[in-house]
């Protein structure tokens, strides 16, 4: 598994953390944080998941608002929190980090989904990142 691949993992763990406990990300991340102190073999995953979380936060509303405007009739609120939290890594990579193709971005949160959620899920969260990523959905 790729150092990238384990980072969008504890950034997806930090998201569904924060959203299922019903706690502040900024707090999680700031555990996290800690906790990456005492692992230095995990320091090149934990600097991108990091970033992912840094990012969403930044663009949250813009985000939150791509994904639900694109998810026809799915709230954040109604969706699968490990759902939510695939979707938010996979906007963030698309819209703000153009290091990361949009085609690399969905194939990963597909995997995720398929590893973490069903299978419809996947289904559900390529179709929702494919068409944020052909510009079809803003905020």
């Amino acid at each position: 598994m790729s150092a990238r691949t384990k980072a969008r993992k504890r950034a997806m763990d930090m998201l569904f953390v924060a959203d299922v406990m019903e706690r502040e990300l900024r707090d999680v991340l700031a555990e996290e944080q800690a906790k990456a102190l005492h692992q230095p073999e995990r320091e090149a995953s934990w600097r991108y998941a990091r970033e992912i979380i840094a990012g969403y936060l930044e663009h949250e509303h813009d985000i939150d608002t791509r994904i639900e405007a694109t998810a026809n009739g799915w709230t954040l609120e109604r969706m699968p929190s490990v759902d939510a939290a695939i979707l938010r890594i996979g906007v963030w990579e698309i819209v703000y980090n153009a290091e990361v193709p949009a085609e690399v971005a969905i194939n990963e949160a597909i995997t995720a989904a398929g590893e973490y959620s069903t299978d419809d899920s996947s289904r559900f969260i390529s179709g929702v990142l494919g068409t944020i990523a052909d510009g079809n959905a803003t905020a």
